[in-house]
């Protein structure tokens, strides 16, 4: 292996974490061979055993859900308290997976049809060999986690590239599987920068590639698997939308609005961005959430700017919606590096950067609308499609409303709550990317659908696939086809 090294610091101090690999093509070649074998044993389990195994695994991670909480802590700067929930959401998703897969993947029989009258049909899901994960720094358990528990769940090998900002965070996931699974490299992590994880998804022996980060990063690795014809599921960035109705419950969506959008110093993919209040309410809205935004402190509340890059970005965004719009709380002098802290601006333009691109910084844009139906005209006129909120009391109305929200999901008086139910699918449209992790889509995100016909008995007079068949056979499937589909519907 490479004996050249790389550091993760701590963004609040730059203090130094940890020091780790700068693993070469030559390190993922051999890493991505033993992941081959490791995924042809992992897959000849039964069932029940990688159950077992991966069931142990969740108890492991909840045995040192202190000490990676922690480390989530140094490495992004992120509150202890928010790592550890960041985990315990972890640890459910990992437990549904184990105890779902069977029942999601296995071997069932399929209705054949009259015309398959002589058949028996099944479907299966199998493993696909080798997955890739390429995490993020924001989130960096419960993010890559949804991709690799459920590849692992559904009988692959995983090879994990966590960024460059929290390698010690996939490093210590790796080595906690080995202890639930020690005979082989199931779950390996490579360490590097962005060469070690674009030579890990131009590799041939890679089946699917899990891509976490930007719309243009995404592009390039779709572009790098296209000469392998790698399929990839890409959960991509996000500018999600906060709509408050009429009837909305004020200080409920208010308190619901403010977390979504500075938690995580609003590093979160599926964090509030952009708010369209029903003009009714909007004052008092407005009202609300600057109140409860003045209690809210950079450095206490939330941790600093993760990626230092960024900070310049949320910088640009602010200065241009403070040049056009009406400063509710904060301002340019918000931004401190390497904290942020919040900045509320009304009546931003639509075409603004602050509202068009994302931020991922502790930043809102509010917008007064006429009616419900402008605000989600607004909400959907995005290129993003990510998650969304609606807060109303008319049950009937948000249902509505969040089925005709153009996003992968989207949360009814409460904030990201779609992320925290195992069963549900997560994922995006637009260029917030495509594919879904978690709940049934998520474990067959990583499998490959086997579809099997056995023929039970000739049919007789009916020999159609065959040089033998005669005008006869021909004519009574013609008839048999006509008399179940000829008929029109009225």
């Amino acid at each position: 292996m490479t004996t050249l090294t790389f550091d993760s610091l701590n963004p609040a101090t730059g203090e130094v974490v940890g020091r780790h690999p700068k693993h070469t093509a030559a390190d993922v070649d051999k890493v991505v061979g033993r992941a081959e074998e490791a995924a042809r044993w992992w897959a000849a389990l039964s069932p029940a055993e990688r159950r077992r195994r991966l069931l142990d695994y969740k108890a492991v991670l909840t045995r040192h859900m202190r000490e990676l909480a922690r480390l989530v802590h140094d490495e992004t700067g992120k509150p202890v308290a928010d790592a550890t929930l960041e985990i315990v959401l972890t640890v459910t998703h990992l437990d549904w997976a184990a105890r779902n897969a069977q029942k999601v993947l296995g071997r069932r029989r399929v209705n054949t049809g009259l015309v398959g009258l002589n058949l028996v049909g099944t479907l299966e899901y199998l493993p696909l060999g080798v997955v890739a994960v390429i995490g993020p720094w924001n989130y960096p358990v419960f993010t890559p986690m949804g991709s690799i528990a459920y590849a692992l769940a559904a009988g692959n090998a995983v090879v994990f590239k966590p960024s460059e900002l929290t390698p010690g965070v996939g490093v210590r996931l790796a080595e906690l599987f080995a202890e639930s699974v020690p005979e082989h490299p199931v779950f390996q992590c490579l360490t590097g920068l962005g060469e070690t994880g674009a030579a890990l998804v131009a590799d041939p022996r890679v089946a699917k590639v899990a891509f976490t980060g930007s719309t243009a990063t995404a592009r390039r690795v779709m572009a790098a698997c296209a000469e392998n014809l790698t399929p990839v599921v890409a959960e991509c960035g996000g500018k999600d939308a906060f709509i408050v109705d009429a009837d909305a419950d004020i200080a409920a969506a208010a308190d619901a609005c403010l977390w979504g959008a500075l938690s995580n110093a609003g590093q979160t993919c599926v964090g509030v961005e952009r708010v369209y209040v029903v003009d009714a309410v909007h004052d008092a809205f407005v009202r609300e959430l600057s109140a409860r935004a003045a209690r809210v402190r950079a450095g206490e509340h939330y941790g600093p700017i993760t990626m230092p890059g960024q900070v310049e970005v949320i910088r640009r965004h602010i200065d241009d919606a403070v040049a056009t719009g009406k400063v509710v709380t904060g301002g340019p002098g918000a931004v401190r590096a390497p904290y942020v802290d919040p900045v509320i601006v009304e009546d931003v333009p639509e075409d603004s950067p602050a509202v068009r691109e994302e931020t991922f910084g502790p930043t809102i844009t509010v917008r007064r609308t006429h009616d419900v139906q402008e605000a989600l005209d607004l909400a959907n006129a995005s290129a993003y499609g990510l998650g969304g909120t609606i807060f109303s009391r008319n049950t009937r109305r948000a249902a509505d409303l969040a089925r005709r929200m153009r996003s992968g999901m989207t949360a009814i008086n409460s904030i990201i709550s779609f992320a925290a139910v195992p069963s549900l699918p997560f994922g995006g449209v637009g260029d917030s990317g495509f594919g879904r992790i978690h709940g049934a889509d998520g474990l067959r995100e990583f499998a490959r659908p086997k579809a099997v016909s056995r023929q039970r008995f000739p049919m007789p007079g009916m020999n159609i696939t065959s040089f033998g068949r005669g005008p006869a056979d021909l004519e009574r499937l013609v008839r048999l086809v006509t008399l179940m589909h000829g008929r029109r519907k009225r």
